[in-house]
């Protein structure tokens, strides 16, 4: 039967092993936020009328609310993972403070923005939720910054150790194909990480981006990561 067919196809097993982690349904509410944020914004410059925009107006606001409850508690596992990376003996010491940093950085930032989420659902009002907002967007743009500079310093290394590859033996192909694998999932970090500092700098007014600049950059962030957790879950 048809539907047979459908229920049992392997897609359909994959989309449920995807939308079973946690990561895959934030990955997807953020997509739909971030493009609410870029088409609230495409609207208001094309003077469409407030009763049009005001339904990706809220879809933004109360996914992002969404995903804020998603991640409470989240910090921790970051803290936990700055701890193993201090602790670890072994790879290039660059990249484990880089790593150390990045961790740290999203620890602070889910911190802050935990002590944010109260005032946020509008369960207790506090007046230190703008100044606890600022830092946390701080403390994202230091993990993205060691993430960029990590992934930038990898692909440098990456380019040494092809120089060194011999295309000519059977292990030197093997080496190359290797090579290649870590260079494109670098490469997607580091345009998913460009992508996201959009979003603090904007926040902070350190750069002046509007919210079709970083409705944009944050939908592609969102789809590059729909797409590494999608092969993940493979």
């Amino acid at each position: 039967m048809v539907a047979d067919a459908v229920v049992y196809h392997p897609a359909v097993s994959h989309y449920l092993k995807f939308v079973a982690t946690t990561v895959g349904r934030d990955k997807l509410l953020r997509l739909l936020q971030y493009f609410a944020r870029f088409y609230a914004w495409y609207l208001l410059r094309t003077n469409k009328p407030a009763s049009a925009i005001q339904p990706w107006e809220t879809m933004k606001k109360q996914f992002g609310l969404v995903r804020k409850v998603m991640r409470a508690g989240k910090n921790v596992e970051h803290i936990k993972a700055a701890a193993v990376a201090a602790d670890s003996k072994n790879g290039d010491p660059i990249l484990r403070y880089l790593a150390v940093g990045r961790q740290l950085g999203y620890a602070g930032y889910l911190t802050f923005d935990l002590g944010t989420l109260l005032d946020a659902t509008g369960i207790r009002k506090t007046e230190s939720a703008k100044r606890l907002a600022r830092e946390s967007q701080r403390f994202w743009v230091m993990g993205l910054s060691c993430s960029v500079i990590a992934q930038a310093y990898t692909l440098w290394r990456l380019r040494q150790r092809e120089a060194r590859v011999d295309r000519k033996e059977g292990e030197g192909v093997v080496e190359a194909k290797r090579i290649e694998v870590e260079r494109a999932a670098s490469r997607i970090q580091l345009t998913s990480d460009l992508c996201d500092l959009t979003v603090p700098l904007s926040a902070l007014a350190w750069v002046n981006f509007d919210d079709g600049i970083v409705g944009l950059a944050g939908t592609l962030s969102s789809l590059l990561g729909i797409y590494t957790q999608w092969k993940k879950t493979a």
